[in-house]
Parts: structure tokens; C-alpha cells; sequence
């Protein structure tokens, strides 16, 4: 059966100042790339946004008015990364929808992939690192308030999942993981249940060692009843914020990983793409597709067969 992919036109839809940083380009051509594949246009399930009220399960009202209504300070926005715009809430809205069905259809198909989302930088009451609002908790919270017992957060992006950690920390039934580079954004960072916190120079066996490790313990101690998995490819060698040197086989090598344990232990399981940041998309690109291989070696090896490594 086909896995569910979770897409939004509006993900792209932003105007950045040039040169800005963040590769806002990054999922339109993910999605092109996985057409020209050929995955089919209906595989692709489209979110509808959610309303700003939906998001006081985990976010702070006042910050959510101001934010959502173009009044948050500017230092604040400075925090955040981007310039304030009615496109930037909508695209936040919608990227929070998609992490939510992306869990949903997860728990229904076994395995569902969301082009966006790992905004993991967001707290309560403030954004940073180019995150609004945090889309794992959102996801993560509203599945619990629909009977979800026990859900894993394992969070591979390069940068710790700082503001994850500190949201969940009071939630048992919430596992938060973040396997991250130690000398790295956040310089502050915050506990998470499970931190590996990795020094620059690991080599790539080892980096697959750690993650097994961490991965098999918390699947056989927890036993989640879903796990909803930060893909991010900033740990990459080309990666220009990241510090760690892991080649492209080894993504492909960390996403099999996963993916296949999950599949193995009849653990559904919801992945979003994370960061990585290239200014040469179609290199970025094709990091961000090695999830979608490991996916389809899966669900659709025909498919899976067609993406390089």
C-alpha cells in the first residue's frame, strides 16, 4: 500500500529576503522530485491549516494572538529568524496540520512521511531557530488527547530538540529523544528524556551505533504506541550549519534504521523532514529523499530504486 506523503504548496510560498538562510525553496522541489519518479499526484494528501485557537494545547494564548497578528516585538521576530508576513503564519498554520495528519495517517497506515516540519526550536510562549510554533508537540499532544497512550519524539536533526525537551518535560507518557552535535545551535540547551549529545569528529559507524543503541533501548523500555521521527539532514557534510560529517550513504543507512525497526516492532511510525541547509537546493533535495527511499524500500521498492543515493 502506498505511504502517505503530506504536502503543501504554501510550505514554499514565502518571500525572503535574498540571501536569507532558510531554504524556503527546499520542499517544493522535494515534491517535484518525488513526481518526476513517479509517485503519483494522489499519494500526496494536502493539510488544511489549523485555526491560531487550536494551538493552546501547547502554546501560550497571548504569544499566539500577537504572533499570528503581526504584534509580536521585534527582538522577538529576530528570535524566530523570519520577517513577519501573513504568508509566514499561514504556512506555520498549515506545516502544524500536516505533522498532526501526518501522525494520524501513521497510525492508521503504519508509516506516513510529512514534507515539512521538525520545528523543534519552539517553545512555549516564544519561537526561535526558525520555529513558530512546535509541531512534534502539537502532533504529539493532540494524538495523546485522542488516546494515544505512549509516544516517542526521536529526533535526529543536528541541532537538540531544546524546545521540544522543555515543553514535555512533565508529560511521562511523552518520550522526548534528541541525538544532536554537543558544540551546536542551541548554545542553552534543554533536557530532553534521552540526550546523546555527539562531538564533531564521530565517525559515521559510530554515529549509527549511537542511534541504534538509543533507538532499540527506547523502543523495548517505552514501548511507544507511536513514534513521530525529526529526519533532519543538517548533519551532513555539506550542511552550512551543521558540524557533524555524515555522507549521504549514511543518512540513507540512519533512515533504513529506523524506519526498519519501527516496521519490525509494529510500531506505526510519522516522519517529518527536518532541517538542512544548503543554498544549492537540488543537492538539499537530495539528502532530503533519502527518507523517502528508505520508506519506499518499504512500501514501493520499484520507487525506492530510482532515487540515487
Amino acid at each position: 500500500m502506498p505511504v502517505p506523503l503530506i504536502y503543501h504548496s504554501c510550505y514554499s510560498e514565502l518571500s525572503l529576503p535574498e540571501r536569507h538562510r532558510y531554504p524556503i525553496g527546499k520542499y517544493q522541489k522535494l515534491q517535484q522530485q518525488l513526481l518526476s519518479i513517479g509517485v503519483a499526484p494522489s499519494q500526496f494528501q494536502q493539510p488544511e491549516p489549523i485555526l491560531p485557537h487550536e494551538l493552546s494545547l501547547v502554546h501560550c494564548p497571548d504569544y499566539v494572538r500577537a504572533l499570528c497578528g503581526g504584534q509580536l516585538d521585534a527582538r522577538a521576530m529576530r528570535r524566530i529568524g523570519f520577517p513577519w508576513s501573513k504568508a509566514l503564519i499561514a504556512r506555520s498554520l498549515t506545516s502544524m496540520a500536516g505533522t498532526r495528519l501526518c501522525a494520524e495517517l501513521a497510525l492508521e497506515k503504519g508509516l506516513a512521511l510529512h514534507l515539512s516540519g521538525g520545528y523543534h526550536h519552539a517553545f512555549y510562549d516564544q519561537g526561535s531557530g526558525f520555529c513558530l510554533f512546535n509541531d512534534l508537540v502539537f502532533a504529539a499532544r493532540s494524538l495523546q488527547q485522542q488516546g494515544v497512550r505512549r509516544i516517542l519524539i526521536f529526533d535526529l536533526d543536528v541541532h537538540q530538540g531544546d524546545g521540544t525537551a522543555l515543553m514535555l518535560a512533565d508529560n511521562p507518557d511523552i518520550i522526548t529523544c534528541s541525538v544532536h552535535c554537543d558544540k551546536n545551535f542551541p548554545y542553552h540547551k534543554q533536557a530532553s528524556d534521552w540526550d546523546l549529545a555527539l562531538p564533531a569528529d564521530i565517525a559515521e559507524q559510530d554515529y549509527l551505533h549511537e542511534v541504534a543503541q538509543a533507538l532499540d533501548c527506547l523502543l523495548n523500555w517505552f514501548q511507544p504506541d507511536l513514534v513521530l521521527y525529526d529526519a533532519g539532514v543538517d548533519c551532513h557534510q555539506q550542511d552550512e550549519l551543521g558540524l557533524l560529517q555524515l555522507s549521504t550513504a549514511t543518512l540513507l543507512e540512519r533512515d533504513r534504521l529506523v524506519l526498519q525497526r519501527c516496521y519490525n516492532a509494529q510500531i506505526p511510525l510519522a516522519a517529518v523532514i527536518g532541517g538542512g541547509y544548503q543554498r544549492d537546493l537540488n543537492a538539499l533535495t537530495q539528502l532530503h529523499l533519502q527518507l523517502f527511499k528508505a520508506a519506499f524500500e518499504l512500501t514501493a521498492p520499484l520507487l525506492a530504486g530510482k532515487i540515487k543515493t
